[in-house]
């Protein structure tokens, strides 16, 4: 039976659960930034690409919530070992990084629009009619491309844990399934 807490051996429950939603959530939100990217502003590209900003929100939600869990069970999650062992957790910081920052420069940039944001109906930002310029600047310019850039990240992060798995023979997947 798997605990729901982490051991030095494997992730618990809780961070299994929080690694493979924000890993579906992810999927769902470069599905449809991608999406828009290749096919343009279709049905489609609305469907998925609609819920984007709820979605970034969400996730900066359960980033905010994983990370105070990785502080709390720190002593009990298994190790950064081996030849990599501090690439694998400097890499883990970047994504952490990412995961704060990126929802953050849209959220900026959302609030200097001057329009509202209402995730699940719940008012964070009323509508103001007038932009904020230099609120919208940094999103702007650095939202599309940090996003693509995660990506690129997330991707060698999957290698990373293949190349772990299968080339070196450290089980490190059956870690977080």
């Amino acid at each position: 039976m798997s605990s729901w807490t982490d051991t030095p051996q494997r992730y618990g429950r809780i961070s299994r659960g929080f690694h493979w939603l924000m890993a579906a959530l992810f999927a769902w939100q470069f599905a449809g930034a991608l999406l828009y990217v290749s096919i343009g502003d279709t049905a489609l590209t609305k469907f998925v690409g609609g819920s984007h900003l709820t979605m970034g929100f969400t996730l900066l939600v359960i980033v905010v919530l994983r990370g105070a869990w990785a502080l709390v069970s720190l002593k009990r999650r298994p190790p950064h070992t081996g030849r990599l062992g501090r690439a694998a957790a400097s890499g883990h910081a970047l994504i952490y990084a990412v995961m704060f920052v990126q929802p953050g420069i849209a959220l900026l940039r959302q609030y200097g629009s001057g329009k509202g944001f209402s995730p699940y109906g719940i008012p964070l930002m009323p509508e103001r009619g007038s932009k904020i310029t230099w609120m919208m600047v940094p999103a702007d310019l650095m939202h599309y491309w940090l996003g693509f850039a995660f990506l690129a990240v997330i991707i060698g992060h999957i290698a990373m844990a293949a190349m772990h798995q299968f080339f070196w023979k450290e089980k490190v997947i059956s870690r977080m399934t």
